[in-house]
């Protein structure tokens, strides 16, 4: 059986903006969705080759409110937090060790105003 979580869409207002933001503060490549380039962009792996989890949209209100979304940092917590505010964004808690199951956590508002969660397994540092 696999995650249960299968997609997440990630409300933006402006989808330039926000893709950059994303693209530099992942590493990986953020692409326009085929047949919807002005309203909907596809966040992928840093080596473009993991698949797509998440999109960014319009048509929904960024909030930092309700469920949190957690991005991988695929290995580098540190490296991801420290892209954050030279793409625009912010750094709402730095990096803590939340023990072994869960592993590294730091929270970020995007560009856009929505809180974001990054994660990294404790067994990757």
């Amino acid at each position: 059986m696999g995650n249960t979580i299968v997609w997440v869409d990630i409300p933006v207002m402006d989808i330039k903006r926000a893709s950059a933001f994303y693209a530099t503060v992942t590493g990986g490549p953020v692409m326009p969705m085929p047949g919807a380039e002005e309203e909907v962009a596809l966040l992928m792996s840093p080596d473009g080759t993991g698949g797509v989890s998440a999109d960014l949209y319009i048509g929904g209100t960024p909030s930092k409110d309700g469920a949190t979304v957690y991005l991988n940092t695929w290995g580098d917590i540190d490296a991801v937090v420290s892209r954050v505010v030279p793409a625009g964004g912010t750094i709402i808690r730095d990096k803590q060790f939340m023990g072994p199951m869960v592993g590294w956590v730091a929270f970020i508002e995007d560009t856009e105003g929505n809180r974001i969660g990054l994660q990294q397994p404790a067994d990757d540092k």
